[in-house]
């Protein structure tokens, strides 16, 4: 009796893929991912500058926001984070992306109760490439590296 009742205590996440990956990870942006921003974020993207990366919201609450990152970055549900993201499923201090060299990007989990996933697949630390596609809650972020 206590074995079942444990049982029904185990929660799980499935996908049943309906989650689709967006970017392959390769450092050219693909068509795909391209045709996926409008053309005043494609604008913005190429006039940024060649050693910042940005994250662009395609899916979800806030979409089409875009953050800079030139810098260290936190990212969370607390209104301290450097980006702010305002849903229930994003845990306060959710996950932070460092740059580790001009261009270049770590994304860490800061032990988030839903998880961070880059690509479908869940991390606590990745080296993030052009086209990644990043999952925090309820937020698909597409990201974007050096020119």
């Amino acid at each position: 009796m206590e074995e079942a009742k444990a049982n029904l205590d185990l929660t799980t996440t499935l996908h049943l893929g309906v989650r689709a990956v967006v970017g392959s990870g390769n450092t050219e942006i693909n068509s795909e991912v391209l045709n996926l921003l409008t053309e005043e974020e494609r604008e913005t993207l190429n006039n940024r500058n060649p050693h910042d990366a940005m994250l662009i919201v395609h899916r979800g609450p806030s979409r089409g926001a875009r953050f800079l990152l030139n810098a260290d970055a936190t990212i969370g549900r607390s209104p301290e984070s450097d980006i702010f993201l305002d849903d229930v499923t994003v845990s306060r201090h959710h996950a932070s992306i460092a740059m580790i060299s001009q261009g270049s990007y770590v994304l860490k989990d800061c032990g988030s109760l839903n998880g961070t996933y880059v690509n479908n697949n869940s991390v606590t630390e990745i080296s993030l490439k052009t086209a990644d596609e990043i999952q925090i809650g309820k937020f698909h972020m597409l990201f974007f590296g050096g020119k």
